[in-house]
Formats: C-alpha cells, sequence, structure tokens
C-alpha cells in the first residue's frame, strides 16, 4: 500500500499564560511520538466521558494515591465520569490512610534504606511512608471490621462500600458516597486483606471472591457502549478488559497510561492493539496508549479533558 505526506507536523510555540488545553492542543499539532498520543488520548477520553451510552471503567494500578493521584480520582468520581472502578489494594490501602488523617511524605530515592528502616519509615521510591501510619491503619480497620455482622458473607466490592462509608474523604469515601461499585480482584494482595485475615482469626464473617462477578457481568451485559480508561496495568487492566469477553461487545473507547515495554510480554506493557485481536477492545474502536510516567500524563489528560468539557 502506497502512503501519502498529507498532514504536517506544526511547530509547538508556547506563550505565557497557555491553559493546560492549549498546551495538550499544541502537542496534537505536533502530533508526535507520546505527545501526539497524550493529544489523541485526551479527545477519546473527553468522548469516553460524554457518550450517554458509555459505560465507563477506570483501572488504578502502581502506586499512584501515595502520589497523590487519588484526588484525581475522588473527583472523577465525584463528578460522574467513572461507572465502576477496579483498582489494586495497595492504592485503596494508602487511600485509607490519607483519609483517616495520616500523611504520605516527600523524600529521596538516594537514601539508606536500613537506616529508613531503623527510623521505621518505609519508601516508595521518593515518596516516605512512616510505620506509625500503619499501626493507625490496623487500628481503624479493626475498628471497621468489628461492626460486620457476625456470621454475614459479603463480597470484596460490599467490604470496601462499608469502609468508604466509615470515611470523610478520599476515593472509597467518594465511591460510598455515589453509590459507585470499587472492585479489587486481588484484595488479598494488600494490607486491607491482612488486615482482613487478622480479623478473620476470632470472627466469623466470609469474604466471598467470587460475588462480584454477577453484578459486574450484569453490567457488562446491560452496557450499551463500553470504555476503559486504564491508568497502569495489572489484575485491574485484566479485570477490566476481560469483563466484556462474556457479551458480544468489546470496548469501544480504550486509554491506557504504562511505563512499562510491550515486548517483554507482560500484561502492563501489552498494547491496546493486542487486546483487539482477543476481542476485548472491538475493531473499530479509538484506543491509544500513553507511554511515560502516569504522575505526568495523567494530570495533564484530565486537565485538559476538563477544560474541554467546561467549554
Amino acid at each position: 500500500m502506497s502512503q501519502k505526506c498529507s498532514d504536517a507536523v506544526t511547530q509547538i510555540h508556547l506563550r505565557p499564560g497557555m491553559t493546560v488545553g492549549e498546551l495538550v492542543d499544541a502537542m496534537g499539532g505536533a502530533g508526535a511520538y507520546n505527545g501526539g498520543s497524550l493529544a489523541e488520548a485526551v479527545s477519546i477520553t473527553e468522548r469516553m466521558f460524554t457518550d450517554p451510552a458509555t459505560t465507563r471503567f477506570f483501572g488504578l494500578a502502581g502506586a499512584m494515591v501515595p502520589a497523590g493521584m487519588g484526588g484525581i480520582v475522588s473527583d472523577l468520581l465525584d463528578a460522574g465520569y467513572i461507572d465502576i472502578l477496579v483498582s489494586t489494594g495497595a492504592n485503596l490501602t494508602h487511600d485509607v490512610i490519607e483519609a483517616i488523617g495520616c500523611h504520605h511524605y516527600h523524600g529521596t530515592e538516594i537514601c539508606d534504606d536500613v537506616d529508613l528502616r531503623h527510623d521505621e519509615i518505609n519508601r516508595i521510591y521518593d515518596v516516605y511512608l512512616p510505620t506509625e501510619a500503619f499501626e493507625e491503619f490496623e487500628e481503624y480497620m479493626q475498628g471497621v471490621y468489628s461492626d460486620l455482622p457476625d456470621g454475614s458473607v459479603l463480597s470484596i466490592s460490599d467490604l470496601l462500600r462499608r469502609i468508604g462509608g466509615s470515611l470523610d474523604s478520599g476515593i472509597l469515601a467518594t465511591a460510598a458516597r455515589k453509590e459507585i461499585p470499587v472492585y479489587c480482584p486481588a484484595v488479598q494482595d494488600s494490607m486491607i486483606g491482612l488486615q482482613y485475615w487478622l480479623f478473620s482469626q476470632t470472627n466469623k464473617v466470609t469474604i466471598d471472591a467470587f460475588a462480584d462477578m454477577k453484578p459486574l457481568m450484569n453490567r457488562c451485559f446491560a452496557a450499551e457502549k463500553a470504555g476503559a480508561f486504564i491508568v497502569g496495568g495489572g489484575v485491574p487492566k485484566n479485570f477490566i478488559l476481560q469483563s466484556m469477553l462474556m457479551t458480544e461487545n468489546g470496548f469501544t473507547y480504550a486509554v491506557q497510561l504504562t511505563g512499562d515495554r510491550p515486548d517483554l510480554g507482560g500484561l502492563s506493557g501489552a498494547t491496546l492493539d493486542e487486546a483487539r485481536s482477543w476481542g476485548k477492545i472491538t475493531e473499530e474502536a479509538r484506543a491509544v496508549t500513553v507511554y511515560g510516567d502516569a504522575t505526568i500524563t495523567l494530570p495533564l489528560l484530565i486537565a485538559a479533558t476538563l477544560e474541554r468539557l467546561a467549554a
């Protein structure tokens, strides 16, 4: 097939006072590399957020809440731009830690981690979290769990809704208030899960790991269209993308923010085009992957999208 050169790269000119939206539009005019992908992601996200027929999934992986990105997710939930949230247990753990008044702190990756261990400071690259926060977290979670009716059977989303209902701020609190389901299929792989295990040693409350599948599948079968906004990869990404496999449809819109490589075969770096081969994303879907640090790409993308929606 012959190729034509018909769409010229536009040189970017910056000026004082440019909005985020104007900057992203300029990046779209240049249209190269991940700057161009980011501009395309804004267009897809805008369409996903405004299409009334679309059920919008949001996947959250990586250490996003410790890096300050949790507020973006909470605000999107509050604004009604997320219909279903799928997260790692770690992000939800850190969300609770922030909500009960503890904090993550600026640190440095250039340090002696043995010294940090002795000082009871836990490091997430250049973010510090004192062990004291986990002690307060444990006390709080055991209090929440102690209110669960003895002998009850709960789904993971039920458990997270109860946790969110006990909080005043954050992702889980907003989701509970807005009645938006939060799924965490690997909740055992987190401090929330470890604290539940500790509670279960002396209490008879059952968490049914499969109970969330029916309401999730009902939403998938009822969805006229589906959109996926995926930060990172891992379990949330796969849980979201595989959810539509049981239906006749795939995702119509998909945006992925990742720093992982596709050529190593891991899901976190796998392209969205690869997902087309599985039928997870439709052949005609608008989909783009933006490679880079999500603490940069996520704020820029959402800020530019919200600017367009407010215009």
